[in-house]
């Protein structure tokens, strides 16, 4: 017996249309519901438990006596079953859509009563589907997507010709016309977001484990979300119980910004305005006419041919273009008084080792700058280069000529992944790289605690203004190949070097970014500051609390040297980060170093704050008092 005052739950079913052409769900004169889907499965044995009769009786699965008319709109007939032991579901079912546009206000009040929304059509009564998905289906799908209601379409029946699993071909549908085919009901299906199903026949295995297997997972899925929602009777005599206080999130860290790489612009500029460390000159073949200057280290890490070519002493080899010009298979370009030392510079620039290139092939003599621009911007431009090309030759023919020679110099056969059309993945930095700690075409030499560091004065010049300065100016680094380094480690000068050659920073602790952070503001590289901050941040917000709590490493300290070295959004960050985390640093015999005003900006955001801690302790304390009042009951 039910206890007394228990509300019974209950599932209503909406069901639209007709599984039967041309059938009623009702029979002539008996009053009583056909065999329908949902009248079939509601009388059918359940998974799980025996067959029920269907008269009525206490026992009874189906409640066939209460078939009766929607009081709202009687286009519904009304019936109810019982699950699961003792769950009342109640069933409303429309067989004729026509019926719905009598009272379409009606109509919407019943399907807003829906826990599941059942549509069913006759694969055989196409004009009827037709009507379904043109007209009711609009009306219906913005109502679904309002209240989140399951909803199953059935397709009930089989084709005229159907021998198998339905045929979705074009050229043998031959029933078309009079049936509606798989595809259609799919696609209606996705329109209202629903699921799909096709029964051939109302027997037992389809109705009662196929059509009824999705319905009870739509019914479970229903009760356990009712019973979510249902208010629990069991502390309604709890309500004056005490509740202990919300702990609210914690603030948001800041957004550490890193701005966008200028690594093709400050080769561009190193093209542009670098001719005081151009060490590379090109001449007209005909004409010997001076065409411009370049740097060997440049074009060396970029290009094979170049490599070759400017150090033929080193390499004994003489660099052939597998380009075919005009008199057959020749070089494109040729040295001239290679290995002559230049003649000091009125600028005061370190005499160096020239090298003379004679361009023989026309092509390139008249689109050299921006085969040159091409290459310092990294060799991946190609639709930038023709579109370049084509405005000096107004050729089509010349522009795929010169291509196919820019090509030779990369060491890239035509047809490559490198397309006009399309741009490499790789960046100048990665070709830069190649020459990263490498003696190739070095022309200057960094003492760092004993060790020697080769580098490159045209990539130091165009990727740090300080370098610049210093390389470019009457000081003895200008004069002098060795240069001594103060006052930074070796390993935090080298990876301040990486980045000018790869632009990238990966630090392998926090203790190390701040180094490389110390030495990129030293020397005013800005970028490579804010890599640094990313990559203190991303360390430290890492670390679980018991390792944040027993770490070595002083955040304070931290906030200190950021402060110092006008790492303005570590700064912030830092303050903000030990207050969301003040319970552990607050114990730290360092948090006593923060001022004034730091400490009154932590309390501020600190985490959690204070009022809950008090709201905490008050309820601790009532909690320890009503257990003390309670009286035990011997």
């Amino acid at each position: 017996m039910r206890p007394r005052g228990e509300v019974t739950m209950s599932i209503h079913i909406v069901a639209l249309g007709s599984e039967r052409s041309g059938l009623g769900l009702l029979e002539e004169g008996g009053g009583q519901p056909q065999g329908g889907l949902l009248w079939s499965y509601l009388g059918r044995s359940v998974v799980g438990r025996g067959r029920e009769t269907l008269d009525g009786a206490d026992g009874g699965l189906l409640n066939s006596t209460a078939v009766t008319r929607h009081p709202l709109n009687p286009a519904f007939i009304e019936y109810q079953a019982r699950m699961f032991g003792d769950i009342r579901v109640v069933v409303h079912d429309c067989p004729s859509w026509d019926l719905l546009d009598r009272d379409w206000v009606a109509t919407r009040g019943v399907l807003e009563q829906a826990d599941i929304l059942v549509i069913k059509y006759s694969v055989n009564d196409k004009l009827t589907f037709q009507q379904v998905r043109d007209t009711y289906s609009p009306r219906i799908r913005p109502l679904l997507r309002h209240w989140a209601v399951p909803v199953i379409v059935a397709s009930v029946g089989a084709r005229l010709n159907e021998e198998g699993p339905p045929c979705t071909c074009p050229l043998c549908a031959s029933d078309w016309s009079s049936c509606v085919p798989h595809s259609e009901g799919l696609q209606l299906s996705r329109d209202l977001g629903a699921t799909y199903l096709e029964l051939p026949s109302l027997n037992d295995f389809f109705v009662g484990r196929y059509f009824g297997g999705v319905l009870e997972y739509f019914m479970v899925q229903c009760l356990k979300q009712k019973a979510k929602e249902r208010p629990d009777k069991r502390r309604t005599h709890k309500a004056s119980e005490l509740r202990p206080p919300q702990l609210e999130q914690p603030a948001r860290l800041p957004a550490v910004r890193v701005e966008e790489s200028r690594f093709s612009q400050d080769m561009q500029w190193l093209l542009e305005r670098g001719v005081q460390f151009a060490d590379v000159a090109f001449y007209a073949g005909d004409s010997g006419k001076e065409l411009g200057w370049a740097h060997a280290a440049v074009l060396c890490s970029i290009s094979p041919y170049f490599r070759q070519l400017l150090l033929g002493g080193q390499s004994r080899e003489r660099p052939v273009s597998r380009c075919a010009c005009r008199d057959g298979p020749q070089s494109l370009l040729s040295t001239w008084d290679g290995g002559i030392e230049d003649t000091p510079r009125p600028d005061g620039h370190l005499a160096g080792r020239l090298s003379r290139l004679v361009v023989k092939d026309p092509l390139l003599c008249l689109c050299l700058w921006e085969m040159l621009r091409f290459l310092y911007r990294g060799a991946s431009e190609w639709k930038q280069l023709q579109d370049a090309a084509g405005e000096k030759l107004k050729s089509t023919l010349a522009v795929a000529e010169l291509l196919e020679r820019v090509r030779s110099f990369l060491a890239r056969e035509k047809g490559s992944r490198d397309t006009l059309t399309s741009r490499s993945s790789q960046q100048p930095s990665h070709y830069l790289g190649n020459l990263f700690n490498s003696p190739l075409c070095s022309d200057v030499i960094f003492m760092v605690q004993g060790n020697v560091l080769p580098a490159h004065r045209a990539v130091l010049v165009a990727r740090c203004d300080v370098m610049a300065a210093m390389f470019s100016g009457k000081y003895a680094e200008a004069r002098s190949r060795v240069v001594p380094i103060h006052g930074v480690s070796s390993d935090t000068f080298l990876s301040f070097l990486e980045y000018l050659y790869t632009d990238t920073c990966c630090p392998a602790s926090v203790l190390q970014a701040m180094a490389v952070l110390v030495c990129a503001e030293m020397y005013q590289v800005k970028r490579l500051q804010h890599l640094c901050e990313v990559c203190v941040c991303a360390y430290l917000q890492s670390m679980p609390s018991r390792e944040l709590a027993s770490t070595g490493i002083s955040v304070v300290r931290l906030l200190r040297r950021a402060k110092c070295h006008n790492a303005d959004q570590l700064y912030v960050w830092l303050l903000h980060f030990i207050a969301n985390n003040y319970l552990i640093f607050s114990h730290k015999p360092d948090f006593l170093e923060l001022s004034e005003e730091e400490r009154e900006q932590v309390e501020r955001l600190r985490w959690p704050s204070r009022g809950y801690l008090q709201e905490l302790s008050e309820y601790q304390q009532r909690r320890r008092q009503l257990r003390k009042s309670r009286c035990v009951v011997m």
